[in-house]
Order: structure tokens, then C-alpha cells, then sequence
């Protein structure tokens, strides 16, 4: 392939935005051109010539939480079309979950997974270890170069992935050798708050309910466990989808640093809507954790600059429509989210919630030094060229036309945004470019810095 030269951007990136062209060869990149310096002519006439008037051109996404259904789930979704999702909204590397059918708790699972994705992905890729009660064996094993982390139910999950047993997150905090990424929420606090609600409605619980339920009680009791266990343990500790304000104390008001064993992660959804939505959206916006007050959002938002909150993510989830569309006790909880991300974090920017520096810090930067993803998630010379161009003043409304998610659906159709994603380089190839895939797959397996 010829080499690609991405002229006239501006870049948002390291905590700058600025005008820069940037040339990549064999798939990173091989130079950034800053408005002092002159692109050579030789240099044009050998490259295949990106004009970027007018676009910002930030790091591909990384999203550290998603739910790809593959295997035992593929009617919902798969590998192939939920990493085609996630390039067309920018997302060049995503971390999957262990929750599949069968589940990713012992290395056979995961390697298969591993094996899919390297057939079929057109993003990047690591997955999950999914811890239960009693596969410490394997969760010694993990190789932390190889693999993003382990996952941690303390709360709902499927399968035996509850990890309920306090001895058994004993051993897990003291003898995981990665990442510690945990779902916070307790158990017994929302089976009591469901059987309250079942004696007052029968079968027939609202859906405004879901956050009394799943309540901050519900997630603070779990988070605090965790954070607990973490310190005791001196463990690496990642709390996944925040939803509360009350969790919030629970974290550093610093950047991470390389030094901050304990982080956090908020979801889109979580920073996107509040509990006033469940009138017009009902079970489709039903999530775990669930969608909590207007003030949890807004104290989310402010989390992410004054950095409780580290990261941004997505729990992507996707279920068909007819499973969402059921009462809210057959409902399943879950929903997608990866194609349209960073479309509505960049909503929040045109807002003045964020800056457009602090959306790469939180979606690029730092899950990348978070995780010790190598050679990713800045535009920086010798790294691999996962890009995003972006037109932030070209609205584009998703409907069902273009919504590319196997499931059909989004919470957010009907909407329209005020910026698009124009084009997704994977590994220095062009992998979506003007609503349409070009057909190129690049993706590789990610790997970790020790």
C-alpha cells in the first residue's frame, strides 16, 4: 500500500490542538508535520493525499468495556459486525467481555475468542478473563502482556461468574497478576429491593424503578468492598460504569499517572442520560448499573475533569429489540453503544461540558497508559496509526439506514449530532471513509507494555 499523508488536520492530541499534517508508512506513523514545517513535495507526489481542511484528526478510540456476544449469543451480535460498529464511529481497539456462552473463564475459551477475532475483526483486540469462584488456577496464569485483565462480577452476572465467595476475592486481589476490572454492584441489596417491588406490583414493575432497585446503596456497598479489597491487597483495581455521585469519594481527584492503582470508568450512557428518560426511552435505555438521577449524571460529568473518573467507555450490550421491548422484569439490561460514542461525547464538547483535549485524555490517552496498551492511543512518530477524522460541523442523524449494529437498533436513533466521523484508519489502512467500509482488515491482537 502507498503511504498515506493526512494534510492540513488539526490535531487533538497530548493536551493541544493544533494545525499538522501527518505521513504514515507500513502502519504507523512515520512523521507529523507542524505548521513550521514544510511537507516535502517528494513526499506528496508518493503518498496517497488525505485533505483534512477543516477536521479535527484525534487517536482512535479505545473502549475498555464492550460485549461482542461471540460465541453463543451471534443472533444479537458478533465480533465482525459489532468491531465494524465500532471503526465507523471511530473506535479502533476495543477489550472484550468474558460473559459469552460458553464463558471466557479458563484459557481454551479465551484463546478461541482470540482465534475469532484474528479471522474476523476489523478493530483491534484483547479480551477479557472472567473470574468465578473457584478458577484462581487460570487467573495465575493470565500473562499480562497478552491479555487486557480480568473481569470481576460483584454483582449480576450469567452463568457461575457471580463471585460471591469472600475468600475467593480474597484470592483474586492478592494473586491476580493484571488488571482487577470489576462490575460494583451487591447482590443481596437488589434481591431485596426487587422482592419489596414485587409485592407491591406483582410482575409488573415499572421501568422508573429500575434505579431504586438497582439502587446507589446497591453500588456504593460493592465499589467500597472493592476499593477496600484493592487497597488491602495492594491490588490494580479498575471499578467499571460509575453511576453515582456517592461512588465518586471513593476515587482520587488526580490524573492517572502510572502510579494510580485505583481508577474508574463512566459509561456514555451513564453521562448521557438520567433517570427523567425512562418516560420516552423505557426498557431500551435499561442498563446495569442502572441510569440514575439528572444530579448522578451531572456529578459523573464533573468527575471527568476533575479526574475521579479516568476513563470513558462504553458497555456496549446489544440485545434484539423484541428482548428490550418486554416488561421491565423480562427485559434484558443492556444496550449498544460503540458506533456512537464519540460522536456523543463530542455532543458534550459543542455542550462546554468537556473539552475536546480532555474527550482524547479520557477516550485515547489514558486507557491506553491505563492498561499498557504498546504504541497506541496517541498520535505520536513510531506508533501504530489508529486514527480518526472527524467533520465536527457536519450533522448526521442516526436512523435506521445507518445504524450498523447487528441488533438493528440504538437508544440514540432519532437523533442527530452536530459532528461525524469521516474516516477510520486501522493500522495505517483505511478502514471506513464516508459511511462506507472499504473492505480492508488490519486489526491485530493488542498487546501490553509489562
Amino acid at each position: 500500500m502507498k503511504p498515506i499523508l493526512i494534510e492540513n488536520a488539526h490535531i487533538v492530541n497530548e493536551g493541544q490542538v493544533r494545525g499538522a499534517s501527518v505521513r504514515i508508512k507500513e502502519g504507523k506513523i512515520e512523521k507529523i508535520y507542524g505548521r513550521e514545517t514544510t511537507v516535502p513535495e517528494s513526499v506528496r507526489k508518493e503518498s496517497q493525499v488525505l485533505d483534512a481542511t477543516g477536521l479535527l484528526l484525534l487517536p482512535g478510540i479505545i473502549d475498555d468495556q464492550v460485549h461482542f456476544r461471540q460465541p453463543g449469543m451471534t443472533d444479537k451480535a458478533d465480533i465482525q459486525t459489532e468491531s465494524l460498529a465500532a471503526v465507523a464511529g471511530g473506535v479502533t481497539s476495543f477489550l472484550e467481555m468474558p460473559n459469552t456462552r460458553p464463558p471466557a473463564v479458563n484459557h481454551r475459551e479465551l484463546e478461541h475468542k482470540f482465534a475469532v477475532a484474528e479471522e474476523d475483526s476489523y478493530a483491534n483486540y484483547s479480551f477479557y478473563l472472567g473470574a468465578t469462584n473457584d478458577n484462581i488456577d487460570e487467573i495465575r496464569r493470565m500473562d499480562p502482556a497478552r491479555v487486557c485483565g480480568v473481569k470481576v462480577f460483584m454483582g449480576s452476572s450469567t452463568g457461575n461468574m457471580l463471585v460471591d465467595d469472600q475468600q475467593a476475592l480474597e484470592r483474586i486481589f492478592a494473586e491476580a497478576p493484571g488488571i482487577v476490572a470489576c462490575h460494583c454492584e451487591d447482590e443481596q441489596t437488589i434481591r431485596n429491593n426487587t422482592q419489596y417491588y414485587r409485592e407491591q406490583y406483582g410482575d409488573d414493575i415499572p421501568i422508573d424503578h429500575h434505579p431504586i432497585i438497582r439502587s446507589e446503596q446497591a453500588c456504593y456497598l460493592s465499589s467500597s468492598r472493592a476499593v477496600a479489597l484493592a487497597k488491602k491487597h495492594g491490588a490494580r483495581l479498575h471499578v467499571l460504569h460509575l453511576s453515582t455521585a456517592r461512588e465518586l469519594e471513593l476515587f482520587e481527584a488526580r490524573h492517572y499517572d502510572g502510579q494510580k492503582k485505583i481508577t474508574a470508568e463512566a459509561c456514555v450512557h451513564h453521562l448521557w442520560f438520567h433517570q427523567g428518560d425512562y418516560e420516552e426511552k423505557g426498557t431500551r435505555i435499561k442498563w446495569n448499573p442502572a441510569i440514575k438521577t439528572k444530579n448522578d449524571r451531572d456529578r459523573l460529568r464533573e468527575a471527568l475533569l476533575n479526574n475521579r473518573i479516568d476513563v470513558v467507555a462504553t458497555d456496549h450490550a446489544p440485545h434484539l429489540a423484541q428482548e428490550k421491548d418486554q416488561p421491565y422484569l423480562q427485559a434484558p439490561s443492556g444496550a449498544p453503544m460503540v458506533q456512537h460514542s464519540l460522536q456523543a461525547m463530542l455532543e458534550l464538547h459543542h455542550e462546554n461540558v468537556l473539552t475536546l483535549e480532555t474527550l482524547v485524555d479520557k477516550m485515547c490517552h489514558t486507557p491506553a497508559d491505563l492498561f499498557h496498551i504498546s504504541q497506541r492511543g496517541y498520535i505520536r512518530e513510531g506508533y501504530w496509526a489508529d486514527l480518526v477524522l472527524v467533520n465536527p460541523r457536519k450533522p448526521h442523524q442516526v436512523n435506521a439506514d445507518n445504524i450498523r449494529y447487528k441488533c438493528g437498533w440504538s437508544p440514540m436513533e432519532g437523533h442527530t449530532f452536530r459532528s461525524s466521523v469521516t474516516h477510520t484508519l486501522v493500522n495505517g489502512q483505511i478502514v471506513y471513509e464516508h459511511g462506507h467500509f472499504t473492505g480492508r482488515q488490519s486489526a491485530a491482537r493488542l498487546a501490553f507494555k509489562p
